[in-house]
């Protein structure tokens, strides 16, 4: 009988992890989206206040394309959310400021997502053969036999001679295919790209084992030597603690090797020079590819921080824990309780005692805050002489050219369109036969801003007109405004305008 109980139960938990979660939710697109536009491979860390309005840009420029299947919330709402989803950790960076930083879940997330972006042969040769020269390194590594990896050892030697033999005696070299190299730099971007992920969750790791022995040492009820022997056992074993901190410590091991890294360096430039690499490589993968040496050692340094920064905050737990502090609270709490005890016994049901929640404030008249400084008595500065510093050709008519609109001369055009005998039709043909100074796009605005609270003029919410406008620099450009009309008015009713606006101004669109 099948196991489908426990195999359910297993699946169950992998789809509870914060990665596959991400991946389910009801927007996961719009989200992995918005996150593979922030956080790119050199933009691993984005300050709060700047995600939150990348987000808001986000979301209004896929509203403006159509999209309506969006999350609800502000940039702010939705990152807090993603924090408690675990896709998202904000910290203090060293200049005191507030950064988002993707967890290890939604890196994999997005690796996953990267994956299934990128086009890749499912069976190859590349792939075969990668598979068996893992297996044969990994046997000659572990096998116990002694004479078993003599016989390998002997047989790679052999192989690797006759190779180096037959190149020496001029032989043609190996022309490999086409979809060998694709599959081979696409293995090698499929591992690199998992990296960051790699050295995140190794991070995580270290900051659960400082949250839980924060948490034992505030817990449990022991003598300060014993704090600081568990303290310093546990320092010890901070790198092997974890099944994370035991692959990182091997994986330090081996690239803290200078040689090896260098030999790396070597090998990424000559792939990236290859012939076939032009066809084959974006100009994002060979960055990627390029960046491999950088990458690992902004995550050895990453982590090192971290543990650090898990081995200062603990030290300074140690460091500040005032044992005799603590044991005064304690000794003040249980009197408290044996006060409570006794005056339980002779108390009713409905016995109150007034106890103040707070100390009574100290009445204290004035409280001299600064001393005197006597450069609050010197006078500012000279100002400097900027009057070689200005533009040439710069009269005061391009300065009101650049400025806001004309009120009083609008004002005045349509004081005397209404008083013409002649109809005006609308707004619009009022702006169309004014002066060409007054024709600027921002005159618009103060059109609007005289009309929108006069009651002679109404405006029409369904239809628009195109307000034909000229630049300074001759450049003219159209725009679509609502439709503004002159209402009806007695002869005798006077035309007035409003200095402080009631009611918004129309939008006005591209025509």
């Amino acid at each position: 009988m099948s196991d489908i109980v426990g195999e359910l139960a297993r699946v169950a938990g992998a789809f509870d992890q914060p990665t596959l979660t991400l991946l389910y939710r009801g927007h996961a697109k719009v989200v992995i989206a918005m996150l593979r536009s922030a956080f790119t491979r050199d933009n691993r860390t984005i300050s709060a206040a700047r995600l939150h309005a990348q987000v808001d840009t986000y979301l209004d420029q896929l509203r403006i394309d159509g999209f309506t299947d969006l999350p609800s919330g502000s940039g702010r709402d939705l990152c807090l959310r993603w924090m408690r989803g675990q896709w998202l950790v904000r910290s203090v960076a060293d200049d005191g400021a507030e950064v988002y930083t993707l967890t290890s879940h939604a890196q994999d997330a997005l690796n996953l997502v990267t994956n299934l972006t990128r086009e890749r042969a499912s069976l190859s040769e590349h792939r075969i053969a990668t598979i068996v020269n893992a297996v044969r390194r990994f046997n000659t590594e572990v096998n116990p036999d002694r004479g078993a990896r003599v016989d390998i050892l002997n047989s790679e030697i052999a192989r690797l001679t006759r190779e180096r033999d037959r190149l020496l005696q001029g032989a043609d070299l190996t022309r490999p295919s086409a979809d060998y190299m694709l599959e081979g730099y696409g293995e090698l971007l499929q591992l690199v790209a998992a990296l960051p992920s790699d050295f995140a969750r190794v991070q995580e790791a270290f900051t659960a084992l400082r949250t839980q022995i924060l948490g034992s040492f505030r817990a449990e009820d022991r003598h300060a030597g014993e704090v600081i022997d568990d303290y310093l056992r546990r320092t010890d074993s901070l790198m092997t603690a974890t099944a994370e901190g035991r692959a990182f410590e091997g994986a330090f091991t081996l690239l803290r090797d200078d040689e090896l890294l260098l030999q790396l360096r070597e090998d990424l430039s000559a792939l990236l020079s290859h012939p076939m690499a032009e066809d084959i490589l974006n100009d994002v993968d060979r960055r990627d590819l390029r960046g491999t040496v950088g990458l690992i050692r902004r995550g050895i340094d990453a982590v090192l921080a971290q543990r650090n920064r898990v081995t200062a905050t603990l030290r300074e737990y140690i460091q500040t824990h005032n044992t005799v502090r603590d044991r005064e609270l304690d000794n003040t709490l249980r009197q408290l309780d044996a006060e409570l005890a006794r005056w339980m016994t002779s108390a009713g049901p409905r016995t109150t005692v007034a106890l103040p929640l707070l100390p009574a404030r100290l009445d204290v008249h004035h409280l001299r805050e600064r001393f005197h400084n006597p450069d609050d008595d010197a006078g500012p500065p000279p100002l400097r002489d900027v009057t070689t510093q200005r533009p040439d050709g710069l009269t005061l008519a391009d300065l009101l050219a650049q400025g806001g609109p004309s009120l009083d001369q609008l004002r005045a055009a349509v004081h005397e369109a209404l008083a013409s005998d002649e109809p005006l039709a609308s707004l619009g043909r009022l702006f169309d036969a004014l002066d060409a100074p007054l024709r600027r796009p921002v005159e618009i605005f103060g059109l609007l801003h005289l009309t929108t609270n006069m009651d002679d003029f109404v405006r029409d919410k369904e239809h628009t007109e195109v307000y034909r406008t000229l630049r300074p620099d001759g450049t003219r450009r159209d725009l679509a405004v609502p439709v503004i009309t002159p209402g009806p008015q007695s002869p005798d009713s006077p035309v007035t305008f409003a200095e402080e606006p009631r009611g918004r101004a129309p939008r006005l669109e591209p025509a």
